[in-house]
Parts: structure tokens; sequence; C-alpha cells
């Protein structure tokens, strides 16, 4: 009897332990927050509706702002696709990525991204529309997912030419059901919207916009109609992909899954205008960001001051995921975690300036040379070194300016030089740049006036010179350590336009899509 009543004492007691073990296994589960990353194309801040820009309306970023966090001064470490999802994407500023600091290049095999952590640690991981792009990423020989499985099969028909047929929520709807319930996932929304080409007045013919609603252009940029135009056809690509991020919410929604799914919506960098998208200046590295996550942000609704970088993302999203910082099996973070941020309502006054920087952005100059430039943003200045002042910033003019795109914008600053009407947008789009600039963001904010040269401002340069240069060297940046060239000899990823200064001067007929033929200064004097 004794026996019987210990084996039946032994079973109960075995079921209450399974029955323990499986409850806590649920709540832990449940506990690490979904993670949803929706990046834009090209978008710069402040150009969502709640930030207060009237000629576009964002009610799906502006939710997502409204019940999370609103951040005033997020930037990317470099302005233009591929360098910085790299750097979203392994936690280190853009200089310490070796070739994959460039654009179009070759992501090394030696840096992990977060998402391969959060997938080793039981996510389910996947993706729509555009990822880490464009380049070539491999592991051994092999294709590498740098951010999980590609979910992109479902399609509609878009609303202008140029717009993407990508169903960005529906296939976000597949993915949900493609995963365990109770896993944890991480998607990566891509969008492909504000990326240039844009269909001509598709603002004004499908969106509703009026030319009236934009009240003043960069100083930059004539004050044209033509412009404005251009403008609001890029606020209403913005305008669709946002449709696709409020289904989104609407679906987590559905599902029970909104108030533990972290939101992060942003961009990758600057608008596609001159002057933007792949330059240095805060206009286009300063981007929109909210991040939503009902469970895990204390006092929602609070605007958020601090300076923050892209390379903090990785190291934010793996402590989250209670994945041991000091064990993930990474590179070493430039970044470090806004847990501190989610948890509570004060200002860090470590976070108040930001370093930016560059080396080469596509392709045009000799021997495929690129624009390297390092820079400190505070919320009074900015201070910034071009390294080769010699080169043109936005590539060679015989060959088209190829790191800036194509648009109604380009073409009428090239045409009012050649017309001998107004050279002076073309020399703050595209001519050469002093080696120091220095602008004052209060007084200046579109940064024309160098202020750099006059002495007044000698000791402010160098102070802010001095903490640039010792934050680069401290993180054995190259470009300061004296081995900065090596940027210049990682190989171009895309064969089709590999050393395209040479072979285009030689006569050869090269695909330059992503500009237009009028581009190209045939006899630039």
């Amino acid at each position: 009897m004794s026996n019987g009543h210990l084996n039946f004492t032994t079973i109960k007691i075995l079921i209450i332990l399974i029955v323990l073990f499986t409850v806590i296994g649920c709540e832990s589960s449940e506990s690490k927050p979904n993670i949803i990353f929706v990046i834009s194309d090209d978008q710069s801040y402040p150009h969502c509706s709640i930030y207060g820009t009237k000629w576009v309306r964002t009610p799906g970023f502006d939710r997502v702002a409204k019940e999370g966090l609103l951040f005033n001064h997020a930037y990317t470490t470099n302005a233009k696709c591929s360098p910085s999802r790299s750097t979203i994407l392994t936690g280190r500023d853009s200089w310490l990525l070796e070739e994959a600091t460039n654009h179009v290049p070759f992501f090394p095999e030696k840096f992990t991204t977060f998402p391969e952590i959060l997938k080793e640690s039981g996510y389910k991981t996947g993706k729509t529309g555009k990822g880490w792009a464009p380049g070539v990423s491999l592991k051994k020989g092999k294709k590498r997912d740098l951010i999980g499985k590609d979910y992109s099969k479902s399609k509609v028909v878009p609303p202008a030419k140029f717009i993407s047929d990508n169903d960005y929520s529906g296939n976000f709807k597949i993915f949900l059901d493609d995963k365990e319930d109770n896993q944890p996932f991480f998607f990566w929304v891509g969008g492909l919207e504000p990326h240039r080409r844009y269909e001509y007045e598709a603002g004004i013919k499908f969106g509703g916009k009026k030319i009236e609603q934009i009240e003043k252009v960069p100083k930059y940029w004539p004050n044209s109609d033509n412009i404005k135009t251009d403008i609001l056809d890029y606020a209403f690509e913005i305008e669709y992909f946002d449709s696709h991020l409020l289904i989104i919410i609407n679906e987590l929604e559905k599902r029970n899954l909104l108030e533990n799914t972290i939101i992060v919506v942003t961009s990758d960098n600057g608008m596609p205008f001159p002057r933007v998208k792949g330059q240095v200046f805060p206009y286009d590295n300063r981007l929109p960001l909210a991040i939503r996550w009902g469970k895990g942000i204390k006092n929602p609704g609070r605007e958020i001051n601090d300076f923050v970088s892209f390379s903090d993302f990785a190291p934010t999203f793996l402590e989250l995921a209670r994945i041991d910082l000091a064990n993930h099996k990474m590179e070493d973070f430039s970044g470090v975690s806004w847990r501190d941020i989610f948890n509570d309502k004060l200002i860090n006054k470590k976070r108040d300036y930001i370093i930016i920087g560059k080396e080469r952005h596509d392709v045009g100059r000799e021997n495929d040379n690129g624009y390297p430039v390092r820079g400190i943003i505070t919320d009074q200045y900015f201070y910034s070194i071009n390294f080769k002042p010699e080169r043109w910033p936005a590539g060679n003019p015989e060959t088209g300016y190829l790191n800036t795109d194509g648009s109604p914008t380009k073409s009428e600053i090239l045409n009012l030089r050649r017309k001998g009407i107004n050279e002076n947008y073309w020399n703050l789009s595209f001519g050469k740049r002093d080696q120091e600039t220095l602008y004052d963001l209060k007084k200046d904010p579109d940064c024309i006036k160098n202020i750099a040269k006059f002495d007044k401002y000698t000791s402010l340069k160098d102070s802010l010179k001095k903490i640039l240069i010792e934050d680069l060297t401290k993180n054995k940046d190259p470009r300061i350590t004296g081995e900065g060239d090596i940027f210049d000899n990682y190989i171009y990823a895309e064969k089709r336009t590999r050393n395209f200064y040479k072979r285009f001067m030689n006569g050869e007929s090269l695909d330059s899509d992503w500009v237009n033929p009028s581009d190209f200064e045939k006899n630039f004097n």
C-alpha cells in the first residue's frame, strides 16, 4: 500500500511540475516581445504629419508616435541605403563595417546581424520588400539571408506608376499565419517608397494635393512650382506606404498581438533630392522615428530629444529579447540600448551629439573613388571634415553626378546653371566643398553659410573637431588612423557599373537608369 501511495504521490508531483514548467515556458515565450521594423526608403525628417509637415498625412506613423515615443533627433550614421541598413543590422557605426561602409558592397561574412541572433534564440524571422540592399551577401559562397525569409508573393495594383506592387501588409499576414502559436517574431517591412522614380504630378492627380500646401522649399533649391510638384509626388509615396502600416497595426490588434509587439517606424536616409540623399548634412541623416510598445513603454506619448543613432537598434532589440549583451555572438556594438528611454521620461544628457559620415556612394569618379566625410551634429552646430575636397561630392559632372538620383528638381538646378541664369543652386548641390565646414543650425538650418572660415568661430570649430576626432580615434575609424584609403579599394559588388568612370569615358554604353540621360555634362566647364 505504501509503495502504491508513493507512486500516486510521485505521479501527482510530476503532473504539477509539468504543468508548472509549461506555464512558465508559455509566460517566458509570451513575455519576449515581438518586433516589427517598418522602414521606408528615402524619407527625411520631419516629413510626417505629427512633426508638423502640412503637405503629408501619415496616420499610421502618427498613431505609433502618439501611443509610444516620438524621436526628434534620430540619425543614421551614413545616408545611403545599404550602409545605413548595415548599421541597423549590426549595431556598428558605418565606418567600422569594412566593405559594408560603402554603397553596393559585398557584406563581410564576419559581421552577424541581430535578426540572425533572434532566429537562433527562437524567434520567427522574416521580411517583405526591400531588406538589406543594394549589395551582395554570401556565406561560404551561398546566398545569405541577413534578415530572414522573404515574404513577397502577395501583390496589389499600385495607385501610380513606379510604386511597388508589393502587398506589404498582406505579406505580413501570410508571415503571421506561417509562424507557430506563441512563437515570438521579428518582421522587417521594407517599403520601396518614396524611392525614385515618381509619376510626375501623381500627388496632385491621385493624392488631391495642391501646390499651395508647400509654403516654402529649402534654400538650396529654387522655389518653383516644378519642384513643389516633385515634393508632392514624394509625399504621395510616403502616404501610400503609411497606409500599409495602418493595416499592419489593425492586424496585430485583431490577433491580440498589439500590446506585446514593438513597432518601430523609420527610414534609411533622407529624401532622394539634390544635396540630401547620399550627402552629409543634418537634413540628409536626420530621420523620422516612432516606437510603440504597449506593454513596455512607460508614460507613452512622450517626445524624445536625446540624440540617438541607428547603431542603437541592435543592442536595444537584443536586450528587450533578453539576450545577454555580453555574449551575443556579434561584433562589438558602437550603439547602446534605449531601455532607459522606454523606462522613464528623463533625457540622458550624455546623448547630446551624433557622429555621421560617408565613404563611397555609387560610382562615377576615377577608380570608383568615394567622397569621405566625417561630421558631428549637436543641437546648434554641425561641423564636418571633407577629407578629399578636390573630388566632386555628388560625383563627376561628366558622368551625371551619379550620387544624386535623376529628378525634376535635379534637372531644373542643372538647367539653371547651363543657361547662365543661376549657378548658386548648382554650387550648393553639386559644387566642390571646403575641407572644413561649420554651420549654425539655429540661424541657418539649411546649412547655406559655412562659418568655419571666420576667426570668431575658430575656438568653437576646434572644440567640435576635438570631440569628433577623439570619438573616431577611440573607435579605430580607419579614416582617422591613417588607413582610410582602404574604403576606395573595396571592390564594387555590381559588375554592370564597376569601374564606371573609365568605361564610360572610353565610350562604353553603361546602364545608369537611376539618373536621367540629360544629367551628364557633355561639355562641362
